[in-house]
């Protein structure tokens, strides 16, 4: 039996990055990923995208499991596939490049191993809460 999705209505009053946003966090929370952020590059020069998302999961089963479920929720959505993608075979830190967003879903020690916040400490972060 294959799990049924209902689309989500999409605010069209949003800029696509916003809503491409709010449909990768809302995918993230809903696989119970971890720590939660969204690192705004906006305001750094030679940046690599607008955004980054990162969040962590305890097993490689819970980094695929988060990452299909981002890629899932944003197709159903958004109609959008990701550029390119990484690292789903070990799934230790699988990285989703949609452009303007990159998602990061890492397993915790690769996380707090790389502190891929500490690395762009200029921009603005924000963090999200679990549900």
């Amino acid at each position: 039996m294959t799990e049924q999705r209902t689309k989500k209505t999409v605010n069209k009053n949003k800029n696509n990055i916003s809503v491409l946003l709010e449909a990768i966090i809302d995918a993230v929370k809903e696989k119970k990923g971890n720590n939660i952020v969204s690192v705004d590059l906006r305001s750094i020069t030679n940046r690599v995208c607008d955004y980054f998302v990162i969040c962590n999961a305890n097993s490689n089963i819970q980094v695929q499991s988060i990452a299909r479920g981002v890629e899932d929720n944003v197709h159903i959505l958004l109609s959008e596939k990701p550029f390119s993608k990484e690292g789903l075979i070990n799934s230790q830190w699988v990285l989703l490049d949609y452009i303007s967003v990159v998602v990061h879903v890492l397993q915790t020690s690769f996380r707090e191993y790389y502190n891929l916040e500490g690395l762009w400490a200029d921009a603005k972060i924000i963090h999200y809460k679990s549900d």
